[in-house]
């Protein structure tokens, strides 16, 4: 570009710059749906803060189609593994007889505290996440949770598929002596959506070679 040109461009980027006014920006609204399903619309007022607004009614954060998952795996007498839907929904938790829910979900709140006892863990659906530090005390819970005659504990995530499926295998691992390809093998014919991520996997193998040695 001519010495003249970058001159001319210079001037007009500056004049355009200048007449600048942030009222001129269309204003726009982002959709936020969080892991737990909730959605919100995001925008910004005038002084540039952003604004969020819940919207009416939840969508399912992690069923694909928006069609609720409601099958529930019964893993063991008063042991039951599930997707956030069955833990949002009072009237299968019922039928279910449960009693206590173990929740492993992210965004999920605990909807009826006054019908039922909760436990809820902060637990990442992440390769990396050391899952297994958390199994003692997930596990003393499910005990709490079992050791009564007429108690049921459901342990849930939000798709039931990773983090609630790693804590019930390593349950049965540790609590009824089972190997870990016998009781990946049981939680899955029990609940065939499960899928633990590789991280989770690895987790359970090093689990297993530990309760191996102490056994």
């Amino acid at each position: 570009m001519a010495s003249g040109g970058k001159k001319s461009f210079r001037n007009s980027l500056k004049e355009s710059l200048t007449g600048f006014k942030k009222c001129s920006l269309k204003k726009t609204e982002t959709k936020v749906t969080t892991a737990g399903g909730e959605s919100f619309i995001e925008s910004h007022d005038e002084d540039g803060k952003t604004v969020s607004k819940k919207t009416v009614g939840q969508t399912y954060g992690f069923v694909g189609w928006g069609i609720p998952d409601m099958q529930v795996g019964e893993i063991l007498p008063g042991l039951l593994l599930s997707s956030q839907d069955v833990a949002c929904d009072q009237e299968t938790l019922l039928n279910y007889n449960v009693t206590h829910i173990l929740n492993v979900a992210s965004f999920v709140d605990e909807h009826f505290p006054r019908n039922f006892t909760y436990k809820s863990m902060k637990m990442d659906d992440h390769p990396d996440f050391q899952i297994s530090q958390k199994f003692e005390e997930a596990f003393s819970f499910i005990d709490q949770g079992r050791v009564k005659d007429t108690g049921v504990v459901l342990v849930h995530c939000n798709a039931g598929v990773s983090r609630a499926a790693t804590v019930v295998i390593g349950y049965l691992m540790s609590r009824e002596g089972m190997t870990l390809q016998h009781a990946y093998g049981h939680v899955k014919d029990k609940r065939p959506a499960i899928r633990p991520n590789d991280g989770f996997q690895s987790q359970l193998k090093v689990y297993g070679e530990q309760l191996k040695r102490q056994r």
